[in-house]
């Protein structure tokens, strides 16, 4: 075993080990700034995830516990994280506070879509924000919010709108997007009837319930960009999730940008995704407070590349791979030769967007994927940094292409990957790890590789879709969306898997024996991973080192 594997495996143990740890700790080091984060949620990518790569940096961050935060079973509980974060910043003293607005007006991302709060209450946490600055002027502060999604259906929204949107999910994205068409272009004769038939088919009180609920979340985002513009804030960023050309959310996020386009993109922006905006704006802090402004050299696969408008997306990926660069504090350039890293997106040359549990998503070379493994190569022979951003697929890995850089022995030559969920969550998060990729070391580096090949690859790609097939075996009520007694017979065949894929995928590390799945939203979707002692991890280096 070479020193580099062994390196790797020491590396993979400690990421797996840390995931488990508190989030609270003491403060490292004095000479580096202390962080409170609050997330949008629990979810492993949205909370630890996340935070564990700012860890990397060996600075100090803090996250609400949680049991105050949103869950699957619960929206989160906006006073007691308010109240936590004003005790966090006096009594830590905290340099950077990077902010989910969703949870402290809402609870959560979730919260967002589902709430019953009234527009004073809503309006009283807003005022938070601004008694906040002024009990900490010379705290930097970055906050996300989210413009509410319209999913396309009550598959794709997962659960996680009001009830009535499983019976008429599909004509209330239907309806929205006529009605934004409406206004940009106009409606053909055939859709002007479709139109009106969409308005006596869906409940009233449905669609008064759902057009409420965005009216006083749209006035809040202009409260927000209005806080933004009285410097309130450092930077603010709006997130369109789930969304389309034509969309409710698309017609929102045109009007808040109007709103704020006053604004400088160095201040405020309208985005495309949301699961990533808070490694981005984590990201532009660090940016910030080190004075670092990265350039970033971004090419795609051949065909479409740039051009493509994924799946969950009202835009080309050439123009989020733009505004998300900007967000981070960086700023995107023409030639490699001038760039901190190189972004290599991998694309369909057809332009079109697959889902990673298709039956398609196997190991046998495409269209493409010869052509983008060797822009790797190229591009790590020459001496660049080079980052990989998946989204041939959404939500989870291009096995074709893992296969070919795992074969080249390349997957730990990369700096940073990413794989996991919608294009721009993949294309954002791989552009924050790149940004600060330059502040870590080696082992920090591959640290947060392996835990992207373990979820986006080995999990989301492979595992998930087995699990999910088999998951009719099992003698307990439950399904994928709802694991419930199934749970615990998911999880453990879920662990069987992970660990034999990567005994055989990923370079020997560790013998991952104990490497256990969770799924800690009682769904499959999203899953979290530790190792659970005992596991003697300098025998097994020994035991190694005399093989």
């Amino acid at each position: 075993m070479t020193e580099r594997w062994l390196r790797i495996a020491l590396a993979v143990f400690c990421a797996l080990l840390f995931a488990a740890q508190p989030a609270f700790a003491k403060k490292t080091d004095p000479n580096k700034p202390r962080v409170l984060f609050v997330p949008h949620d629990n979810r492993p990518i949205s909370d630890q995830q996340t935070a564990d790569v700012i860890r990397k940096l060996g600075w100090d961050i803090e996250v609400p516990p949680d049991d105050i935060l949103g869950a699957r079973g619960r929206l989160g509980q906006p006073e007691e994280v308010w109240n936590w974060l004003e005790e966090h910043a006096l009594k830590d003293r905290a340099d950077i506070a990077v902010l989910s607005s969703d949870t402290l007006l809402y609870g959560s991302l979730v919260g967002s879509r589902k709430h019953q709060y009234s527009e004073r209450e809503i309006r009283d946490r807003i005022d938070r924000f601004r008694e906040f600055k002024r009990l900490h002027p010379k705290m930097k502060i970055y906050v996300w919010g989210s413009i509410m999604r319209t999913p396309r259906s009550a598959e794709a929204s997962g659960g996680e709108e009001p009830s009535y949107y499983a019976s008429y999910g599909n004509d209330i994205f239907r309806y929205t997007a006529l009605t934004d068409k409406q206004e940009t272009e106009g409606l053909t004769r055939r859709e002007k009837k479709e139109y009106e038939f969409l308005q006596r088919l869906i409940p009233q009180k449905a669609m008064d319930d759902w057009l409420d609920r965005r009216k006083k979340n749209f006035a809040a985002s202009r409260e927000m960009i209005a806080l933004a513009r009285n410097q309130k804030f450092d930077y603010f960023a709006l997130g369109r999730d789930d969304n389309a050309p034509y969309s409710q959310t698309h017609m929102e996020s045109r009007k808040l940008a109007e709103a704020g386009k006053d604004l400088a993109p160095t201040r405020f922006q309208a985005l495309a995704g949301i699961d990533e905006f808070g490694l981005l704006m984590l990201t532009r802090a660090v940016n910030d407070w080190t004075k670092s402004v990265p350039f970033v050299y971004v090419k795609y696969n051949w065909g479409r590349g740039g051009e493509t408008v994924p799946s969950y997306s009202d835009e080309k990926i050439s123009e989020s791979i733009k505004g998300h660069v900007l967000a981070a504090g960086g700023m995107v350039v023409t030639s490699p030769k001038n760039a901190d890293f190189t972004l290599l997106v991998n694309t369909n040359p057809s332009g079109r967007t697959g889902e990673a549990n298709d039956r398609k998503n196997d190991t046998k070379p495409h269209e493409g994927t010869k052509y983008f493994a060797d822009l790797v190569e190229e591009s790590v022979a020459s001496g660049k940094p080079t980052c990989v951003a998946d989204i041939a697929y959404a939500n989870g890995s291009d096995n074709a292409l893992m296969e070919m850089l795992k074969n080249r022995e390349l997957l730990y030559k990369i700096c940073a990957y990413s794989g996991w969920n919608t294009a721009t969550n993949s294309t954002g998060f791989v552009l924050g790890l790149g940004m600060l990729s330059g502040k870590m070391t080696t082992e920090a580096m591959d640290e947060l590789l392996t835990a992207r090949y373990i979820d986006d690859w080995a999990y989301q790609a492979n595992v998930r879709n087995v699990v999910a097939r088999q998951l009719g075996w099992f003698r307990a009520s439950g399904a994928y969306s709802s694991l419930d007694e199934k749970r615990p017979a998911a999880e453990a065949r879920a662990t069987q898997f992970m660990r034999r894929f990567i005994e055989e995928n990923l370079p020997p590390m560790t013998d991952m024996q104990y490497l256990e799945v969770r799924f800690p939203w009682n769904r499959m979707f999203e899953a979290s991973y530790t190792i659970e002692p005992p596991f003697d991890f300098k025998t097994y280096l020994q035991e190694k080192r005399v093989e």
